[in-house]
């Protein structure tokens, strides 16, 4: 068993429990291979196998904005048999049924029955005191039982344990900046083996690498001076960083120097959105890149000679569907493969 996994079964000795709101459907849950997606606009997050079926949802799709949902679902990962998701929530006039706005704002850790383990943040509460959160676009889980919480409405990233307190921060609260402990509008965050965090810090255009201990930036990416809202950022095993270049409409590999090694855009198919803003990509272990085609609307699969292997959703339409991606996915923010990605640098 390892250190993750033994993690979370001690966070379940703590659950405060909650009702659930969607079970397993049919098929092979939690099975090595399949595919986490969340689905942004359609208020789930559901877990799909290798052919698109879904196996797993929590939400109740595009017409619940209720907490019964995770309303503008950015990010998702499996944690054990549980699944950690942030909700973000809807601007105003962004969907129907949110003319004036429906903020989420919780980070929660949700069993396979779908009951509710343990969250931070409130449903429909922004702000930035205790227990509280303003659009979290991203969370990650450590073996030592927290969670790292991009809070990009409050302009930090912090650290949270199991009993809801704030052990660590980067980005001064409610001040958007690029100095000593300054972040505008950060998009995602990973501990990284060193102990160091990589930080996509979006607004600032850049990718850096914080000292824990000091809060200096001891590395900066921006892809020679290209970068354009950067939307995720991971280290890779051999040292180069996997930047998801969204304004670019690109996934970028960088080497230490800051100098492209692999780059692949998003937006040449035929058919495409001209602007889809991809907002992330993983590499897996065995050396594929699972990449969040967010505003073509579909989840994609490529090989290192850029060769799409699979793709879950249609390109460039949005749609809902309960029993398979074919139906559609609208907006998806995050996709990662069960038993492959860990939050932390891949194995």
């Amino acid at each position: 068993m390892n250190a993750r996994i033994a993690a979370i079964l001690v966070l379940g000795a703590v659950s405060i429990g909650a009702a659930a709101q969607a079970a397993p459907v049919a098929g092979a849950f939690n099975q090595g291979g399949n595919i986490l997606i969340a689905d942004q606009f359609n208020n789930r997050v559901i877990e799909v196998d290798p052919k698109g079926q879904i196996v797993w949802q929590w939400g109740l799709g595009p017409k619940d904005v209720s907490a019964n949902s995770i309303v503008g679902v950015n990010d998702a990962e499996r944690v054990g048999q549980n699944t950690l998701m942030a909700g973000t929530g809807a601007p105003p006039k962004s969907e129907p049924l949110c003319k004036k706005g429906c903020p989420d704002n919780r980070v929660m850790l949700v069993g396979p029955s779908g009951n509710i383990i343990w969250q931070y943040g409130q449903f429909g509460v922004t702000g930035s005191g205790p227990n509280e959160l303003n659009a979290p676009v991203q969370a990650t889980y450590t073996p030592t039982n927290t969670v790292y919480i991009t809070d990009q409405g409050n302009q930090r990233v912090i650290e949270v344990d199991r009993s809801k307190n704030i052990v660590w921060q980067y980005g001064t609260t409610g001040t958007a900046g690029a100095g000593y402990d300054e972040l505008n509008s950060p998009n995602s965050a990973e501990l990284l083996d060193n102990g160091d965090v990589l930080i996509a810090d979006e607004g600032n255009n850049r990718v850096i690498e914080v000292d824990k201990a000091t809060l200096n930036i001891v590395a900066t990416f921006t892809i020679g001076g290209t970068s354009s809202a950067p939307a995720f950022a991971s280290r890779l095993p051999n040292g180069q960083t996997l930047i998801t270049d969204g304004g670019n409409n690109r996934i970028v590999t960088v080497n230490a120097k800051d100098q492209i090694v692999f780059e692949y855009y998003t937006d040449t198919q035929s058919g495409s959105n001209p602007n889809p803003q991809p907002s992330r990509a993983v590499r897996t272990i065995n050396g594929k890149i699972v990449i969040s085609d967010q505003f073509n609307n579909r989840v994609i699969v490529i090989d290192k000679d850029k060769n799409i292997k699979a793709q879950y959703g249609t390109l460039n339409v949005p749609g809902y569907g309960a029993t398979s991606t074919q139906q559609g996915l609208n907006g998806p923010y995050d996709a990662k493969v069960i038993g492959d990605f860990t939050g932390l640098t891949q194995p």
